[in-house]
């Protein structure tokens, strides 16, 4: 009999252990040549230790006339960042070099190509107003979103 009542209890251990209830700790992104990110929206579960974001461009312009990058800052950075790495150029995924604001970031991808960032999430606060963008010269107005670090 015994076995019969603990049947259920380790199923449900086994589901509660499943990765359907685990937290996800990565997203994908796509951006295409009409300057436009599939998400507008990632949500970062505090339980994560590291979250990953993997890019892809759909689209099929090279990375110099349509490129697109992934770019986490403090949502009142985004302007200031996206103005200081014009002058840095391509070669450096227009983002300053060493930038603080820069919480985490891609390379700058053309279309078919993809890239990923993995970062601490103790870089995120609860509460704080953040937001991924592009920092191709002209797409962060087009290009962003917003990140939650969530329960």
């Amino acid at each position: 009999m015994k076995i019969l009542h603990t049947a259920p209890a380790l199923l449900l251990a086994a589901t509660l252990a499943s990765p359907a209830f685990a937290a996800t700790c990565n997203v994908d992104i796509a951006g295409n040549d009409a300057m436009k990110f599939d998400k507008t929206s990632i949500d970062v579960p505090q339980s994560c230790k590291q979250f990953t974001v993997k890019l892809t461009h759909t689209g099929k312009l090279p990375r110099n006339s349509m490129g697109h990058n992934w770019v986490l800052s403090k949502a009142a950075d985004v302007q200031g960042i996206a103005a200081d790495g014009i002058p840095a150029g391509l070669d450096k995924n227009y983002l300053k070099p060493g930038d603080p604001r820069v919480i985490a970031h891609t390379k700058v991808v053309g279309g078919g190509e993809s890239d990923s960032v993995t970062f601490d999430t103790s870089k995120l606060k609860a509460g704080e107003n953040y937001a991924f963008f592009c920092s191709f010269p002209g797409h962060a107005a087009l290009m962003k979103g917003t990140v939650a670090v969530t329960k």
